[in-house]
């Protein structure tokens, strides 16, 4: 058990580091595309952005780790020998 809280804990570390980095550079895509961004703006898209990844972070890390850690646990499960029967009566 110890072993799979710490591969959820890493695979949740790895979530805070890609999801803000990911939805930043999404979120500027989308908005250079859409054209409300360019000349003139000032930083506006640039600061939305960085907000929008940093509200992403703690989300990140908690997709990760209990999608991690669910699937270890079924995996777990799944791997686990069967019950005995019940004995007679």
């Amino acid at each position: 058990m110890p072993m799979l809280l710490l591969r959820s804990t890493l695979f949740g570390l790895a979530g805070l580091i890609a999801i803000p980095i990911l939805a930043f550079f999404g979120v500027l895509a989308l908005a250079y595309a859409a054209g409300g961004c360019g000349p003139g703006d000032a930083g506006g898209c640039e600061m939305g952005a960085a907000s929008f990844a940093i509200a992403s972070a703690i989300p990140g890390f908690a997709i990760f780790f209990f999608v991690t850690l669910i699937r270890g646990l079924m995996r777990r499960k799944a791997l686990a020998p069967p019950p005995p029967p019940p004995a007679p009566r």
